[in-house]
């Protein structure tokens, strides 16, 4: 089963994101603002492409199952998740000269890279794979917060955005679609479905790291990438 196979294969990247400082912050109100103001900035721009991603890759899959799941999840990430955000912008005072005049960090840029390469060297069933990681482990770790909750205000709500039986659903169908796909496909599009999975899982344990250090460009390279 592609669910089970994928989740042993990321399991130090997965398990670790549970324990990461980041995360552990969030739960405790401990997550500094500039870092949670920085995760902000980056995953604005994650959640553009994500849910442009969900778009094209509708594009391309026969699988009218696949198709509805992929257009209803860029919905959803245009009305709820993405709107949700905003409303942190606007909260925080994220102006969007500051959004602009911030570097897209390198994990956040290899990770939207990564998942636009299964477009063109891997198969839609692997592009598919590589979207997973992000909905489910977010779903799992806003059901392990939500048990203590969180102090911040801030910090609870995003947690909250995550724990409800909505989220848990639609993960569950997911998992569901994905190991019927890998059970169509033959042996390579397998191994290429298991390994855009493992990528975007590690790529998630990164993006956590990624806003606590302030990941930035070295020297030199910092304008090698706009912002949208």
């Amino acid at each position: 089963m592609f669910t089970k196979i994928a989740r042993e294969k990321s399991a130090p990247y997965w398990e670790g994101s549970f324990t990461h400082p980041f995360v552990a912050g969030l739960q405790e109100g401990t997550l500094s603002d500039e870092a949670f103001r920085y995760y902000l900035i980056q995953d604005g721009y994650y959640l553009e492409h994500f849910s442009k991603l969900h778009r094209l890759i509708a594009e391309q899959v026969e699988d009218e199952e696949v198709k509805e799941m992929l257009l209803t999840g860029s919905n959803h990430l245009k009305e709820g998740e993405m709107s949700i955000r905003e409303d942190f912008f606007t909260e925080l005072g994220i102006t969007d000269e500051e959004i602009a005049n911030t570097d897209i960090a390198p994990t956040a840029y290899h990770y939207v890279s990564h998942m636009y390469r299964q477009l063109i060297d891997g198969t839609s069933n692997s592009a598919v794979a590589g979207l997973l990681p992000c909905a489910w482990l977010y779903q799992e770790i806003g059901t392990e917060l939500i048990k203590t909750g969180s102090p911040h205000q801030l910090y609870q709500r995003w947690i909250e955005t995550y724990s409800g039986e909505e989220s848990k659903e639609e993960v569950a169908h997911q998992c569901a679609l994905l190991n019927r796909l890998y059970e169509e496909s033959d042996k390579e599009e397998q191994e290429k479905m298991i390994e855009a999975f493992y990528v975007s899982a590690q790529m998630e344990y990164l993006f956590w790291e990624m806003a606590y250090t302030h990941q930035k460009w070295p020297e030199g390279e910092k304008d090698a990438v706009s912002n949208y």
